[in-house]
């Protein structure tokens, strides 16, 4: 049956890669973003692909906008099968050159967005007793970093919420099921329109990977719902096992290295447009795509997520190679 989905934050990056995955799979899709240059051509290759595209320019820090998308949805397409969470902005500064304003703005849609799309889509599923949420989270979600605090917070904040709703999903034998992917660093055009207050250009931290190997693993982790966490990229794994093996150092690293390495060595126009309060990709505006200016340097490929994907059978081969090898060993000692 053709599945009908729904993904916030639909017209750049992560977002914007998993709607072209899911029109080749000819997918209902339906996207949600403020930016309407963007919403519209995310649009456009989701129905080149063979998908069905609706977009509904939406402000994810607005419950009862979210909640009419949700309706739209299900008035076009029917029941909602898989709904996405990946819409956010952030603030490269220092903590103490963020205004409570802008703060309060991160978290409204980084950390709000997520309770108001998980809320619309549990209103729906819940008594159909099935569906699957998939929270897009990040490696930042389980360490923060210098120069994000307010993206950090959110998305720490966006782990301990899903973990309290898988725990009354399961209380309640429900069908439904949250799931959580945790990302390394993409390259999106986040980084070229993110409201920041540094020097350079800002960055993402390498190794940097494209958007679409997060967007296959985004659906491979709808259609796994099971798993509580997927981790993708090794960064990811190095930074949230550091982090419960060695959180001192981390800090005393990140302190000596955290600056440098998010920002590129090309000065920044300190008035340059940001995305903080209005999208950049407005009525009449550029399109920037679902890739950042980082191309030369994103990996389009994860053996790590790969090996997490087939960790089942991995596990079993391993254990058939180990069995084989002890049976060897024993029978050279016979011998």
């Amino acid at each position: 049956m053709t599945q009908t989905v729904v993904i916030t934050g639909a017209s750049a990056g992560i977002g914007r890669a998993t709607a072209q995955l899911y029109g080749r799979r000819g997918a209902n899709v339906v996207l949600l973003a403020r930016g309407s240059t963007g919403l519209e051509a995310a649009a456009r290759e989701v129905e080149q692909a063979g998908g069905t595209a609706l977009a509904v320019p939406t402000d994810v820090a607005d419950h009862e906008a979210v909640a009419a998308a949700a309706e739209r949805a299900e008035d076009r397409f029917g029941p909602i099968d898989v709904w996405i969470n990946v819409a956010f902005t952030s603030v490269f500064a220092p903590f103490d050159r963020i205004s409570p304003e802008e703060f309060r703005r991160v978290t409204e849609v980084t950390y709000l967005g997520y309770v108001h799309g998980t809320m619309a889509a549990l209103e729906r599923m819940k008594p159909r007793g099935r569906g699957t949420i998939v929270q897009v989270g990040s490696a930042l979600g389980a360490r923060g970093i210098p120069l994000q605090s307010a993206y950090c917070g959110a998305k720490h904040a966006v782990n301990g919420f899903t973990e309290s709703l898988r725990c009354e999903l399961l209380h309640d034998r429900s069908g439904v099921r949250v799931t959580v992917v945790q990302m390394p660093a993409v390259n999106t055009p986040q980084f070229s329109w993110v409201l920041s207050r540094l020097p350079r250009h800002p960055q993402p931290v390498p190794p940097i990977y494209q958007p679409e190997v997060c967007a296959r693993a985004v659906a491979y982790a709808a259609d796994h719902p099971g798993r509580k966490q997927y981790w993708v990229g090794a960064s990811t794994v190095a930074t949230i096992l550091g982090q419960k093996a060695a959180a001192p150092l981390l800090d005393r690293y990140l302190a000596r290295t955290g600056y440098d390495s998010q920002q590129t060595g090309e000065q920044q126009d300190p008035d340059r447009p940001n995305n903080l309060w209005q999208p950049v990709d407005g009525e009449h505006g550029t399109d920037h795509g679902a890739h950042g200016v980082f191309d030369d340097r994103a990996h389009s490929r994860s053996p790590q997520l790969w090996a997490s994907q087939r960790i089942g059978p991995l596990a079993a081969l391993t254990g058939v190679l180990l069995g084989a090898a002890a049976g060897l060993a024993v029978a050279r000692r016979r011998r």
